[in-house]
């Protein structure tokens, strides 16, 4: 078996190279330091399973997978990350990966999730479980559950502080592109400006 880490802490690496090589003893470990090296590794290595970090300085873990699966790339996927299962979970799901788990889980939570993967199915916990039955019903669903993944992720970065310029250096992106983005966000949530997108983060606990 033959298991791609992608994290750009080298100790996040280590800790969970470790964990793999207890756990599947004849596991190949390969590791990636960011984004773009893990895509590149992805398309040349035969991997039984992909576990990413979604916040990689380069590429998100969710834009690789984005980009592994326009090029019909299907190794399995298991995003792991800080940020709680209501903010990427289903949008993880959405994008054609196996499965999203927290950094703060169990070591037990991992290796059932790494197994229900590799078993050819999906790892999902009882809170996406719930939170996919409710999006039948499209009142239930919260107001940044409507906007794009890349809108979303210029709303935290909004709520976080930075101003249209940082943001735009930081996705390599141009400050119109941002502003755009900015625009379409203030029009689908009926928000006024910066401050009324940082309250509502805020209080929907997205940062």
């Amino acid at each position: 078996m033959n298991i791609l880490l992608a994290d750009d802490h080298e100790l996040i690496r280590q800790g969970l190279a470790k964990i793999l090589i207890e756990e599947f003893p004849s596991a190949n470990i390969d590791e990636a330091f960011n984004g773009n090296d893990a895509e590149k590794k992805a398309r040349k290595g035969n991997y039984s399973i992909i576990i990413s970090d979604m916040s990689m300085p380069d590429k998100t873990g969710l834009e690789v997978l984005k980009q592994l699966r326009s090029e019909s790339i299907k190794t399995p996927v298991l995003i792991i990350s800080i940020h709680p299962e209501n903010q990427y979970a289903i949008r993880v799901l959405k994008a054609g990966g196996n499965g999203y788990i927290t950094k703060d889980c169990l070591r037990t939570e991992l290796i059932n999730a790494i197994k229900i993967i590799l078993s050819g199915k999906k790892y999902i916990s009882s809170t996406v479980a719930e939170k996919l039955a409710s999006r039948f019903d499209d009142e239930n669903k919260e107001e940044y559950e409507h906007i794009s993944d890349r809108e979303f992720q210029v709303l935290k970065l909004i709520a976080s502080g930075k101003t249209v310029s940082e943001i735009a250096a930081e996705l390599s992106l141009s400050i119109a592109t941002i502003s755009t983005y900015r625009r379409r966000l203030l029009e689908k949530m009926d928000l006024k400006n910066n401050a009324e997108l940082s309250l509502y983060a805020i209080n929907n606990h997205l940062v």
